[in-house]
């Protein structure tokens, strides 16, 4: 038992007993309503690392008896997925039933191996359910997406973590034998990152490295005892997370020097290229945005590039990439722009859309009005005509709030002599 990690000793064993998913595992939830109908369909859990996604899995599997087989994409190819259908092939026969095919990392598979799944998937020979952090859609073939359903997974809010922090030291086998009390938790939450794994994993650290009881536990503890056991980096682990983390707020920060030194410890860590090229086009879009526009340009072209040649040559390409975004001007406007109207589209709901903006493709649909007195802004002087584009319920409201850089305040110029008093620009 004390050779199992902590984190594995804690693992949920029931889906009410998984922390932070009440939206998928409280009483209305979609995997709730699984277990209850019995049925469950191939699924894809996208989420940072963590937050339960093979927990899930395994408490699926196991509510439901269904046999389980689990590949990490990491280290496994299409003999063995095919290995693995061989199996739940022979096993129909004898009539125990589908099995889940889980398959950690999903991400990670090449298009070949994604392929050799469809097959099994598609005639119900394995329930697949794959665990990823990136975005299945850019990820995971279409064919194979068509055939899954994609749950959502949020991160632990840091009452979950303290809860599981409580938890540990309360019932498991091994920490019930020691003298434990928890003075701080800041520590412990900032160094997880949100990750209950990573959570739990230095809670027994902490714990291991102390020699005395009773053990008590403050940040100054966690951090000196941390610092002395960093790990290594590692594209699989821990560290992989906190040096993309420091990697983008690097290019955030305008710091082209700090960027250049994380990318080359991804580069030293083997981490995947195309991964890094990823993060770069989310980063151009979201710390640098309208205040330099060609940044995206740039920063897809080097996806692009990354894709063609590959390792040695794509990290002078990424070099140069990460030089350029780090060194420009930056602007988060279009992000909090579109963080601020979905926020106010949870608060408003479905208001209607202006008659004059409603599209009239019958002859009723004109009879009501749709699309009558719209102004078709390019039969108007400087291609504008003054007109009300949003629901009479929420005219004026104001989303987009120009940067302050060159670029962003010559539009907010332009904005405010089109639209003069109206969204006061």
């Amino acid at each position: 038992m004390q050779n199992i990690p902590l984190a594995e000793r804690m693992r949920p064993k029931t889906i009410e007993d998984v922390a932070g998913q009440s939206h998928l595992t409280g009483d209305r939830g979609a995997l709730r309503l699984m277990l209850r109908n019995k049925q469950i369909p191939s699924l894809l859990l996208w989420g940072p690392p963590g937050v339960g996604k093979t927990t899930i899995a395994e408490v699926l599997a196991d509510e439901l008896k269904m046999p389980f087989y689990t590949l990490s994409a990491i280290s496994s190819g299409v003999k063995d997925v095919r290995e693995i259908i061989k199996k739940a092939k022979d096993a129909g026969l004898f009539g125990k039933g589908a099995p889940i095919l889980f398959i950690d990392e999903i991400h990670r598979f090449s298009k070949s191996q994604q392929d050799s799944l469809l097959g099994a998937v598609e005639r119900g020979v394995i329930t697949l359910i794959g665990a990823t952090t990136e975005n299945p859609s850019f990820e995971v073939i279409p064919a194979l997406l068509s055939r899954c359903q994609v749950y959502v997974l949020e991160s632990l809010s840091k009452d979950d973590l303290i809860s599981l922090v409580d938890k540990a030291v309360k019932e498991d086998a091994v920490l019930t034998k020691k003298k434990i009390k928890i003075k701080e938790y800041e520590a412990l939450l900032k160094l997880s990152g949100g990750d209950a794994r990573k959570l739990l994993n230095t809670l027994e650290l902490i714990v291991n490295a102390s020699h005395s009881e009773p053990i008590e536990i403050t940040n100054a503890d966690v951090e000196s005892t941390v610092k002395s056991n960093l790990p290594k980096y590692d594209k699989t682990g821990e560290m992989h997370y906190d040096i993309i983390s420091a990697f983008i707020k690097s290019i955030r920060g305008s710091d082209p020097n700090a960027a250049v030194y994380y990318l080359a410890r991804m580069i030293a860590g083997g981490e995947d290229p195309k991964f890094i090229a990823r993060r770069l086009i989310i980063a151009a879009s979201e710390d640098i945005g309208l205040a330099n526009p060609t940044a995206l340009i740039m920063a897809n072209n080097t996806f692009q590039a990354v894709e063609k040649i590959g390792y040695p040559e794509c990290e002078i390409v990424l070099s140069q990439c990460v030089v350029y975004l780090a060194a420009s001007a930056k602007s988060n406007a279009s992000y909090q722009a579109i963080k601020e109207a979905k926020r106010f589209v949870k608060e408003t709901g479905d208001v209607p859309v202006p008659l004059h903006l409603r599209n009239a493709p019958t002859k009723l649909m004109k009879e009501l009005n749709y699309g009558k007195d719209y102004k078709y802004s390019h039969d108007y002087s400087g291609n504008f005509a003054f007109q009300e584009f949003l629901p009479e319920e929420i005219k004026n409201s104001k989303f987009y709030e120009p940067g302050n850089n060159a670029r962003e305040k010559q539009m907010r110029e332009q904005l405010k002599q089109l639209w003069q008093n109206k969204y006061n620009y």
